[in-house]
Formats: C-alpha cells, sequence, structure tokens
C-alpha cells in the first residue's frame, strides 16, 4: 500500500479523512502481513471447519428433506457465478487486484454452497444404497466432491481456475442435488428423476464451457463432449449405479410358509438348510414417501445365478410400514453351502435393496 503523504497537492495539511485512512493503514498493515504469511495455514484451518460444518449438514439431511427446496437457489448463484466470473476476470476494465478479490469472494461463496448441498444430499443416498453392490461407487464420488468443496486451496488453485474441472464439478453436483429433490418433493420416480437430472447436468456442462474464451477451444468442446458422452451412458445405462432415492429396503423375511391374504410370514427361516425340500418365500417391505409412485419386482439368485424374475409390482409410497411385495419358489433342493439372494428393483433398474438367505 502506498503510503498517504502528509502534505496534499496544494501545499496544505491533510484532512481528517487522510489522516484517519493513514492512522487505518498503519494500525491493518501489520495484520494483513501476518495473514499473508501465514495464509497457508489459515486457509487448511478452515477447511477443517468446513468439514466440521459438512457433518452437521449431514446430521440436518437425515432429519428433514425439506431443504432442498432451497438447493435451487444454490445452484442458480454457483450457475451464474460461474457463467460470469471469467467474463469479468477477462474485462480489461477490472484491475488485477479486483480480479484476485472478486475471485477469492465468488469462489469462497461457491464453496460454501457446494458444501452445503453435497453434504446433505449424502445422507439421503446413502439410506438408498445397497452397501454390497455398485451403488457404493456412486456414493464415494459424492463423497469426494463433498470432501474436495472443503479443501480451499485445492478448489481455488485448481477447480475454479480450469474450465473442465469447473464444469464437472458442477454437473455432479447438480446431477445429485436434482435426482434427489424431484422424487422427495415432487414424487416424480427414481428413473424419470435420473433422466431429468442428466439433461439438467448437460445444460450445466454445455452454458459452462459458452465462456471458454482460450485459444484451443477445440480442446475444450472435445472435452465437453467427452463429459457429455458419459453422462448420457450414466442415465441410459449406468443407471444401476445411482441408488434409487428415496426408495429403500426396510426388511425382508425368508420363509417356508406365507399368509398371503393377512401378508404374514407364518413360519420364517434363518438358513437355507430350514427351506430344503420346501417353498421358500420372501416378504420384502419398500419405504416410499407419500405421493410416489414406481414398479419394482424381486429377482431370484441361487448362488449368484439367476434363477427367476418377478413380476412388476406397482409401489405407492406413504405407508408407514412401507409397502410389502412378496414372492416365492418351489421346493428347493441345495447343497449345505448353498445361499439365496433376492434382488428388489425398480423398472428403471436400480436397485432398492437385496434380502440374503445365509448357507446352513
Amino acid at each position: 500500500m502506498e503510503p498517504v503523504s502528509d502534505v496534499v497537492a496544494d501545499g496544505q495539511r491533510p484532512t481528517a479523512v487522510a489522516r484517519a485512512r493513514r492512522r487505518w493503514q498503519a494500525m491493518t498493515r501489520p495484520v494483513w502481513a501476518w495473514l499473508h504469511r501465514h495464509e497457508t495455514i489459515l486457509w487448511w484451518l478452515h477447511s477443517l471447519w468446513a468439514l466440521a460444518f459438512g457433518a452437521g449438514v449431514m446430521w440436518l439431511g437425515s432429519k428433514n428433506f425439506e431443504y432442498l427446496r432451497l438447493a435451487v437457489l444454490h445452484v442458480v448463484f454457483i450457475w451464474a457465478t460461474s457463467f460470469v466470473l471469467p467474463l469479468v476476470m477477462s474485462s480489461p476494465r477490472v484491475t488485477a487486484r479486483w480480479r484476485t478479490r472478486i475471485a477469492l469472494v465468488v469462489n469462497y461463496l461457491n464453496k460454501n454452497f457446494y458444501q452445503q448441498l453435497l453434504f446433505f444430499v449424502l445422507p439421503i443416498y446413502a439410506m438408498s444404497t445397497t452397501w454390497d453392490s455398485p451403488n457404493v461407487l456412486y456414493l464415494l464420488v459424492l463423497g469426494t466432491c463433498a470432501v474436495l468443496s472443503t479443501l480451499d486451496i485445492i478448489y481455488d488453485r485448481h477447480v475454479a481456475v480450469q474450465r473442465p474441472l469447473t464444469a464437472g464439478f458442477f454437473a455432479v453436483t447438480l446431477f445429485a442435488g436434482v435426482a434427489a429433490a424431484l422424487p422427495l418433493l415432487k414424487g416424480i420416480p427414481p428413473e424419470t428423476a435420473v433422466r431429468a437430472a442428466g439433461v439438467a447436468a448437460a445444460v450445466g456442462i454445455v452454458s459452462l464451457f459458452l465462456t471458454e474464451r482460450r485459444v484451443d477451444w477445440q480442446r475444450s468442446w472435445f472435452v465437453a463432449g467427452a463429459m457429455l458422452l458419459v453422462l448420457a451412458w450414466v442415465v441410459e445405462y449406468g443407471r444401476v449405479l445411482v441408488p434409487p432415492t428415496p426408495l429403500r429396503l426396510t426388511t425382508a423375511i425368508f420363509g417356508v410358509q406365507f399368509d398371503r391374504n393377512t401378508l404374514v410370514m407364518q413360519q420364517p427361516v434363518a438358513t437355507v438348510g430350514d427351506a430344503q425340500g420346501r417353498p421358500l418365500y420372501v416378504l420384502t417391505s419398500i419405504y416410499a414417501p407419500n405421493g410416489l409412485h414406481d414398479r419394482v419386482r424381486h429377482v431370484w439368485y441361487v448362488d449368484d445365478t439367476h434363477v427367476w424374475s418377478s413380476r412388476w409390482y406397482n409401489v405407492d409410497g406413504g405407508r408407514e410400514d412401507g409397502y410389502r411385495v412378496w414372492t416365492g419358489l418351489g421346493t428347493l433342493q441345495l447343497g449345505p453351502r448353498s445361499h439365496v439372494r433376492v434382488d428388489v428393483e425398480t423398472e428403471g433398474g436400480q436397485l432398492i435393496g437385496r434380502a440374503r438367505l445365509r448357507p446352513s
């Protein structure tokens, strides 16, 4: 900073404003120097605080889904600032000092909104995740993005300054938010929500790449096209990776005697040996929020080999004890180490949960 002179241009003594400014600069100069020397350490401490704050947001996400309505404002702000910031940074009217300040403020706000949205949807997806299935990969991607949004130094120096990373990060966040919000708030089936989320993410990718002004714009659009192809694959063929939030399997009971009128398993079994030589049934309870309608089925496996798939059953959400679906196989002749698995999946191919009957 330039020190304020004691003498102004016309030879008069400095005004009260100038003297106050000089005193303020003298007082704050050591503070700014200390902050500059310890900048890296302070940002890492802030990252730890942000991670702790994210844990609190995860707790909120597991208790109240209504917060997702505010996520629309977060997404709009992130998109608008990410779209406009490169234009501002390349404007000759903005000085280098103000470019640094503007980028710092915008990145800080974007990181906070990313953190709130990603940490909020994490427990929502976790509740619908089947932990011994590919669902876990999707959850790991979201968790990695959530943690990355708390790492100020990495985000500011890499994600925020590279348009492919900015667009990819925004697309993942937008996809996760839309795919979780539509079934919970509007009762839209998970398959339709995933497709809508894919369209929203594609629009986000294209719009952010429109602000790319580098010479190698061909390479940038090649990267954008590759990202869109991956997104299209996830939407149409990789839906099995996406947990069908908010659908989830709450209970599953195997048995050899089932009352079809009362939907009660009268003789449950715990092992394959208990069902040897007898018909085997499974009764599953599926949680679905009020207003959500979808179709599900049971897919039976014996020793990881597919043996039968049931017809599709309509699921209507809102029941306190969940929507119950039952199916059964004929008489089983299995070895002592055989095991039985029943996958509960949506019509769109997303896995709601798995029921297992362990070997004898």
